[in-house]
């Protein structure tokens, strides 16, 4: 296989690659950057995609009163945050929130990734992408089942908590083999969005995944106990 690099010195992937062969050689040769390139926005090809460990995101190239012009941007990321449930940290002053929410595994998607795009804007959620990942969830939809449990295709899915009968937070991400991958979240309450993300950590444990892969980086990750993980570790532990 030949690699095809853009004139920036980002790995260009199109539809015709096999990505699992393309991470290998990603990891091969010491690539150091967090994105590749793509302009194929077919819910195929984003399912491979995802199947390949990438996280999937989008921008627009094009001056804000031109036309839009929207790459694919498939992310391996140089360090991935990953939380291994038995590393799970609950403040106290959590801990004692947690009973007056209601975690519902794999409800209102469409809703949910909607709020995430109005509360954090297009930069990468581009509509294209968005429609895509709504398309792939929509084909698979009649799979669906009352417990979101690890699974060999990519799926999209979501995480909704409820107080009282009100939605407070949800995140959406991708299931592929026994990794879920969070992409974006959203919170209407305070702690709302911290209280999710354990009670979404027990809900994986207790379903039989390996990790909860957290993405990039950042400070209130790794106050609830998540490490960073090479690229080489993260590949190896989601094709496990």
């Amino acid at each position: 296989m030949y690699l095809k690099y853009t004139l920036s010195g980002h790995l260009y992937i199109s539809p015709e690659d096999d990505c699992r062969t393309i991470v290998n050689a990603m990891l091969k040769t010491g690539y150091k950057e967090d994105f590749c390139i793509a302009d194929d926005f077919s819910p195929e090809f984003i399912t491979n995609l995802m199947e390949a460990g990438f996280l999937i995101m989008s921008m627009n190239l094009a001056d804000p009163n031109d036309k839009p012009e929207y790459i694919l941007l498939p992310k391996l990321h140089t360090e991935r945050s990953a939380l291994f449930f038995e590393d799970l940290h609950v403040k106290k002053s959590v801990r004692r929130l947690l009973s007056r929410y209601e975690l519902r595994p794999d409800a209102d998607f469409e809703h949910i990734i909607d709020r995430c795009v109005e509360k954090h804007g297009q930069d990468w959620l581009t509509p294209p992408l968005v429609e895509s990942i709504k398309k792939i969830r929509r084909d698979r939809a009649g799979k669906e089942t009352k417990k979101l449990a690890p699974t060999v295709n990519a799926y999209p899915a979501s995480f909704a908590l409820y107080r009282e009968g009100k939605l407070a937070a949800g995140e959406f991400g991708v299931v592929c083999g026994k990794t879920y991958t969070s992409y974006s979240g959203f919170y209407d309450e305070d702690n709302a969005g911290t209280v999710q993300l354990i009670l979404t950590a027990r809900y994986l444990e207790e379903q039989g995944f390996l990790f909860f892969d957290l993405g990039m980086p950042m400070d209130y990750k790794t106050a609830l106990g998540a490490i960073d993980i090479s690229p080489e570790d993260f590949v190896s532990l989601f094709r496990s």
